[in-house]
């Protein structure tokens, strides 16, 4: 049995690795960042229908790696905070935020302890975005942890890749769909041994095992309920913002789409909340 208690260093260790990858490689766009005030990432991009207006409010990026999508955010008029595990991952966002103006706050946390960090109540927009939930060993824990982080009225958005696309066989060279790693939370981690990254890099990197675990869509949105928190969304999308299925997909608004029957799998979906007032 895996020990559990080693998967904050391990996987720690992994992002602070491919931080400074991530913010050179071309699927992040820093440079866009750096040359247009009005650039959004494509991820905040897809989400700006079901977001909409964010100016004034305080909002908050769990897991928010180099900062991107929370840079996106500000410049959709929010006052953002960013929060993340990986020192090296919040040295790259804080050089973007200076190079481009922007008035963003970086803390280095891990987001189970983000309340005691940053204060309960204090935010009327906490936002997590796809590939962050898998990082977590306990979806009920984390809920309980958005629950404090918000201020009556305040609201959780999160789009996240979904728990059938985890749950998918992505080395199969063949047409088919295979459902092969658990769509359950489960206490045992997946544990993972990858020398590359999702972006496009020739880095070497050092630090390549990690720990994931997928939790069901009922299971988030249980334990958001259970917080007393209000579901007032929930939309399952065909596209992720990757290539998960290399050569079996093709490219749409926002990302990727599998090319052969599309609508076989739902690859990420949009929950929004609200705490009660």
């Amino acid at each position: 049995m895996t020990d559990i208690d080693d998967y904050r260093e391990l996987n720690r260790a992994s992002w602070d690795d491919r931080a400074a990858a991530h913010a050179a490689s071309q699927d992040y766009a820093v440079d866009r960042f750096r040359v247009d005030p009005t650039f959004l990432s494509s991820v905040v991009q897809f989400d700006v229908p079901r977001l909409g207006d964010i100016a004034g409010l305080d909002g908050l990026h769990l897991q928010c790696h180099i900062g991107t999508d929370t840079l996106s955010l500000a410049r959709l008029g929010a006052r953002m905070t960013g929060l993340d595990f990986s020192g090296e991952s919040l040295a790259q966002a804080r050089e973007l935020a200076a190079e481009t103006g922007a008035r963003i706050e970086y803390v280095q946390s891990d987001v189970y302890e983000a309340a005691e960090t940053l204060g309960a109540e204090r935010f009327d927009l906490v936002y997590t975005g796809v590939g962050a939930l898998c990082w977590l060993p306990d979806v009920r824990r984390w809920a309980g942890v958005v629950a404090r982080l918000l201020r009556p009225g305040g609201r959780l958005f999160m789009r996240e890749g979904h728990p059938v696309l985890w749950a998918l066989d992505d080395a199969r060279t063949d047409e088919k769909l295979v459902l092969e790693y658990p769509y359950f939370e489960r206490d045992e981690p997946l544990v993972w041994h990858d020398e590359g990254s999702y972006v496009q890099t020739d880095t070497q990197f050092t630090n390549n095992k990690v720990h994931n675990w997928n939790h069901g869509l009922g299971e988030v949105v249980t334990a958001l309920l259970d917080q007393g928190l209000t579901l007032t969304q929930l939309v399952e999308h065909d596209s992720v913002p990757w290539e998960p299925f290399p050569g079996r997909m093709e490219p749409v608004d926002g990302g990727f789409r599998l090319a052969e029957r599309p609508w076989r799998a739902p690859l990420t979906y949009t929950v929004q909340a609200t705490k009660p007032r």
